[in-house]
């Protein structure tokens, strides 16, 4: 058991039987009456963020949770197929608890939130960005490089990002998982 003075971001809770990470939480001291938490919790099956206050002091449920690094192998109808680097266990993970999955390439690494006692995966994060091959996108014209235009661009995972206008097929970019925005063009 853990009390509200020991929450930090990314500690898991045991709230009626559903598992949340906090997202960022908030001690506060009003000048009167007594101190309490503000908190947002992320749910870990659905990806709802709500707002919950704890009085100071409330002893909650901590779930131990694992952070394991797997390689992704390929798809097929049970799902996505992973490997544990040193252990070499395949595990099978759905594609809704990856989050940023339009991205995973063949050999990418992953980071799985595994509930410790059960053996369970919670959640799967991708790394914060990846570098994709535009398969295909219209060609750039030679000196549209002034404006902040974006134009769609399909990448080798299939999935569609906006690129800026310069960006041809072939090159490689650096894409933000978490939202599938374009960052930079790699040489």
């Amino acid at each position: 058991m853990a009390t509200t003075a020991d929450f930090r971001n990314g500690m898991c809770l045991d709230i009626d039987g559903t598992y949340y990470f906090i997202v960022e939480f908030l001690h506060v001291k009003p000048g009167k009456g007594p101190a309490f938490v503000r908190t947002k919790l992320k749910n870990v099956v659905t990806g709802r963020v709500l707002d919950k206050t704890w009085n100071s002091g409330v002893k909650v449920e901590e779930v131990r949770v694992e952070r394991r690094p797997y390689q992704f192998l390929y798809k097929d109808e049970m799902g996505y197929n992973f490997m544990h680097p040193e252990t070499f266990e395949q595990i099978s993970i759905p594609g809704e608890s990856i989050e940023g999955v339009q991205f995973l390439k063949e050999g990418d690494m992953v980071e799985a939130m595994v509930h410790a006692a059960t053996e369970t995966i919670l959640t799967c994060e991708m790394p914060p960005n990846v570098v994709l091959e535009v398969t295909y996108t219209e060609p750039g014209v030679k000196g549209d490089t002034a404006t902040n235009t974006l134009k769609p661009a399909t990448v080798e995972t299939g999935a569609e990002v906006r690129v800026p206008l310069f960006i041809n097929t072939g090159e490689k970019i650096k894409v933000d998982t978490r939202d599938g925005s374009y960052i930079e063009r790699v040489r």
